[in-house]
């Protein structure tokens, strides 16, 4: 009972944050961090169903244009386990169905499990999320087809979604002739993005890189995003660590460098916190709103939950710390908080 009063009362707070329409013109992204059905939440998913994860922020995903998240996991049912590593994943089919009905439109493949069932596993993944309708950027039967961009038309505008992995195993990594994920190499991504910016009005891009649990990105992780940026990229989001990481304006355009853990079933204690961040798309990045979130699955049980008040502000508060180094200012206005663009002027900056 309680899991469904839980779910009714986030559902209708986050209704009334996020159900009014964007404006005219502008691309609305909701964009969230990192997804995993399996695990040690196969029981709970199996007594609640695949839908129950996202009952809380759905809100959020559907209030927007294009809702993008980082599926850390292969959907299907067979595959050859790869056994030399520690965390190996695989959800149920019926998770393709949960996410798009979340509000999902493009999910990106590129990371340290997406391989965790083989040649079969991905085939498989693909297979159900085009079953869905769900757009995948990221991984393909081999690295040309990795490479490719996720486009998505709305409101007259054109965006390319690129993903890519700089983790181990890389044996994960797609070849010529290979599947796999598409590798974060420099000469990769920059000319990936600069040709997709001849198709495209906005070109974002994912990276799945850094240390796990590490708060503080590495000098590797602020070089690429950067070098993705001077190519032409105009979002860069950054997943792996399970923890938020800092938030950077480079030229004009924003780079996340870690979003943490979305809906991820596992029992991290470090795992606790993230945002779901709200970036509206005109003429660059015109805006950005951030949703704290508590992902600490031993309170939420698996189900990400939207944090307000006195809870709410710390996490914020927290990645303004973060973002600090590089002089990103988080404003507030009532109870919502903005990460600080030309439209939202330091001088109500968070205290």
């Amino acid at each position: 009972m309680k899991f469904i009063c839980r779910t009714i009362v986030f559902s209708i707070t986050i209704f009334l944050v996020s159900s009014l329409p964007a404006e005219a013109g502008k691309v609305v992204l909701a964009v969230v961090g990192d997804i995993m059905l399996a695990g040690n939440a196969t029981g709970t998913l199996s007594r609640q169903g695949y839908d129950y994860p996202f009952a809380a922020t759905a809100g959020i995903l559907r209030g927007s244009d294009i809702a993008v998240g980082n599926l850390e996991t292969p959907i299907a049912r067979t595959g050859l386990e790869f056994t030399d590593k520690k965390y190996r994943f695989k959800a149920d089919p019926k998770a393709a169905a949960a996410i798009r009905k979340a509000g999902f439109s493009v999910l990106t493949l590129a990371n340290n499990h997406i391989m965790d069932f083989g040649v079969q596993g991905l085939t498989e993944t693909r297979q159900h999320l085009k079953k869905e309708q769900l757009l995948f950027t990221g991984a393909g039967r081999n690295l040309a087809e990795a490479r490719l961009p996720a486009l998505v038309e709305k409101k007259g505008r054109k965006i390319a979604f690129l993903a890519y992995s700089l983790t181990y195993p890389v044996e994960y990594y797609a070849g010529p002739a290979k599947p796999g994920a598409a590798p974060g190499y420099p000469h990769f991504f920059r000319e990936d993005i600069k040709k997709a910016k001849t198709r495209a009005d906005y070109v974002v891009v994912s990276f799945h890189w850094g240390a796990e649990c590490a708060t503080s990105p590495k000098s590797y992780q602020v070089n690429v995003a950067r070098m993705a940026v001077d190519a032409g990229a105009d979002v860069v989001v950054g997943h792996h660590p399970h923890v938020l990481q800092g938030i950077e304006r480079y030229k004009g355009r924003l780079i996340l460098y870690s979003l943490g853990n979305y809906a991820f079933c596992s029992m991290s204690r470090n795992a606790d916190t993230s945002v779901i961040a709200r970036i509206v798309l005109d003429r660059g990045v015109h805006e950005v709103e951030l949703f704290p979130l508590n992902v600490k699955n031993s309170e939420v049980c698996y189900q990400p939950a939207l944090l307000k008040g006195a809870r709410g502000k710390k996490v914020i508060s927290q990645l303004q710390e973060l973002s600090s180094q590089w002089e990103t200012k988080i404003v507030t206005e009532g109870l919502r908080y903005f990460v600080n663009t030309p439209t939202r002027p330091i001088a109500t900056a968070l205290r």
